[in-house]
């Protein structure tokens, strides 16, 4: 059964838009669907041997749908693997007899195995890098010339300090998981690094513990001990206690968290920490989908501090303003951040404080890796200085992305589109032909609605397209890829309607996928009672016609 699912895929055909049926449908909506499309597909109605051998493979793929859908236990199955969970090899594993539940679990069961046995295989790599470069020669330059220095030419910039830190992971089995990482540190030519060892155990669903072991160069030794704990639903507790070793003697840490669950959007935090730093520390986390907000208050042996941050989302971009003071001054900071590829989120951050001055900082994280580059534009509270830290930046940024980012965005999602398409060119030309098939064995079939719809004045399919629509006139240069499917929705109108599901169009019969990985939608001319209709709806959308709606003014 591993073997089966060991490679993911997406299936071609889909059964319920093959019966033009919702994924909840009822067994007598499932008879119903397929009772009519036997009855277009029957082999017994064609006399030509052609028409007759394209009539057997519909009618054999419509009876497969059927025979899928209406039993529970396969059914089951296939709403969450599709057909490869329908393999053989994954029926072995799984008694008939078994209810739809019974199977699914027994299958969730498999399937976190085979993700246990990947995991086992990859480590996780996190690694963050960090510069801090000093800028303070643009806006405080010496007015006066030395001798030693020469006056005029570039300003001077200085990289004054540089951190670099990484980790893995080494799963040793579904419980134990081994962590080493290590950091390098450097400032103004002084530097240091440390390296780390750690066993974490998963105990239970409700908690973990972790043991480590460090060294460095410049604190001594390190063992410590760290626990995760959920005491109810809402509410866990981490512990955290640590023996730094060193030529004074051995210092001992201790550090603890308990948060709760204020509400479905708030968290609250209570720490306290005794050692070399001893403190405590409150504070109140709201995050939605559309704001952040962080309130904190701290209390230690040295200062007392308040903080207060403020985030707002936006579309494409979040923005943050925070704000700390205490008796050693103030800082106030503001940025915004977006994401420019998938795996990419850029930000900027300007930090401006009494005494610390003005600072930007730029921060890129690249899937798990993070670097990160601190500029120290001024010490003092210039008005230049903030004004280039926040415009800069944004002037960068913006030409940056429309000269890089947007151009190479676009040219990968041509490549992955191409890619896929070639990947699919087999399939599509399967299915253009499994869909003209249906089309010609639709012809009587339709012959007949059309007839009985006009003898009424009822719904008659004057024209139909699907695939992708060029409308907006940016894309005038791009060429429309739809087919015609007037015929196939024509033989789905009973009684003067047409019925389709929330599912893509590309599995209904007579149709087929004009254009791989692309948006597409589907537009219908069709006349009711004498009057001209129009409708345009995308293409996982259900949609029900005639409808008032639909309907063409005589004056437009």
């Amino acid at each position: 059964m591993a073997a089966a699912l060991d490679e993911e895929e997406i299936d071609n055909d889909d059964y319920y838009s093959l019966l033009n049926v919702r994924r909840e449908a009822t067994q007598e909506e499932l008879k119903a669907s397929y009772r009519r499309l036997c009855m277009l597909y029957h082999p017994d109605k064609h006399r030509d041997p052609e028409l007759k051998r394209q009539a057997e493979q519909l009618f054999n793929l419509v009876h497969q749908a059927y025979e899928v859908l209406s039993d529970p236990q396969s059914r089951a199955i296939y709403d969450i693997y599709g057909k490869r969970g329908l393999d053989v090899e994954g029926w072995e594993v799984v008694e008939r007899k078994r209810t739809p539940a019974e199977i699914r679990e027994e299958f969730e069961r498999l399937q976190r195995e085979r993700e246990e046995r990947r995991l086992q295989q990859r480590t996780n790599p996190k690694g963050t890098i960090s510069v801090g470069v000093d800028a303070t020669d643009l806006f405080d330059r010496y007015e006066e010339e030395y001798e030693d220095v020469p006056a005029g030419g570039f300003p001077h910039l200085e990289i004054n300090r540089m951190h670099i830190s990484q980790s893995i992971e080494a799963p040793l089995t579904t419980s134990d998981t081994a962590i080493l990482s290590g950091s390098l540190s450097t400032h103004n030519g002084n530097g240091g690094g440390s390296i780390t060892c750690a066993l974490r155990r998963v105990t239970s669903a409700k908690g973990w513990g972790e043991v480590e072991l460090g060294a460095g160069d410049s604190h001594g030794p390190v063992f410590g001990m760290k626990f995760f704990r959920n005491l109810t639903q809402r509410c866990f507790l981490t512990a955290q206690c640590n023996l730094q070793f060193s030529s004074r003697g051995v210092r001992p840490g201790v550090t603890t968290v308990l948060a709760r669950h204020l509400d479905k959007n708030t968290m609250g935090y209570l720490q306290w920490r005794w050692g070399t730093q001893s403190s405590m520390n409150t504070s109140v986390v709201r995050d939605t989908k559309t704001s952040h907000f962080t309130f904190a208050m701290q209390v230690s042996a040295v200062w007392v501090s308040q903080r207060f941050v403020l985030w707002a989302a936006g579309l494409t971009a979040s923005l943050r303003s925070f704000g700390r003071s205490g008796f050693f001054g103030t800082v106030v900071e503001y940025g915004a951040e977006t994401k420019i590829s998938r795996h990419s989120i850029l930000g900027a951050t300007v930090s401006v404080g009494v005494p610390q001055g003005v600072s930007l900082k730029i921060k890129l994280n690249r899937a798990s890796q993070t670097y990160f580059f601190p500029i120290h534009l001024t010490d003092q509270l210039l008005p230049s200085a903030v004004f280039y830290a926040t415009v800069g930046p944004l002037v960068f940024y913006l030409a940056i992305q429309r000269l890089v980012i947007k151009p190479y965005l676009r040219a990968q999602k041509e490549q992955e589109l191409e890619k896929q398409r070639e990947g699919a060119s087999t399939e599509t030309a399967r299915k253009k032909q499994e869909a003209e098939s249906a089309v010609l064995l639709m012809q009587e079939s339709v012959r007949r609605i059309i007839e009985a719809e006009e003898s009424k004045l009822g719904l008659i399919i004057l024209n139909a397209w699907y695939g992708k629509f060029v409308t907006d006139n940016s894309q005038r240069h791009e060429r429309a890829k739809v087919i015609d499917v007037t015929v196939p929705l024509q033989c789905l109108v009973k009684d003067s309607k047409l019925i389709l599901t929330e599912a893509s169009k590309s599995g209904l019969p007579g149709f087929y996928d004009p254009c791989v990985g692309e948006e597409k939608s589907l537009k219908v001319l069709y006349q009711f009672r004498g009057v001209m209709h129009q409708v345009l709806s995308r293409d996982n959308e259900a949609l029900r016609i005639p409808k008032q709606s639909h309907r063409i003014d005589a004056d437009t």
